[in-house]
């Protein structure tokens, strides 16, 4: 029987946990790449801008965020 073991460790990154199988560690470096700063936002937009963001999300298998980002990229000019 496999007898998988995982452990919660603390990232040198301030007030991130990783998650530990039993062998290796969180190791400097690892993990997805940052793509930029990482801020939580509220947005109100009509239902018809939700239903085009969210149709694009659907047509274009993106993340909301991933929509978003786009658009605020084209606006300015990135």
């Amino acid at each position: 029987m496999d007898n998988h073991k995982i452990k919660v460790g603390v990232s040198n990154k301030e007030g991130q946990l990783g998650f530990l199988f039993a062998r290796g560690g969180l190791r400097e470096g690892s993990g997805r790449k940052s793509i930029g700063v990482t801020k939580k936002v509220s947005l109100t937009v009509t239902e018809e801008i939700w239903d085009k963001i969210e149709n694009q999300c659907k047509d274009n298998k993106q993340s909301r965020s991933e929509v978003i980002r786009s658009i605020l990229e084209s606006y300015y000019g990135n």
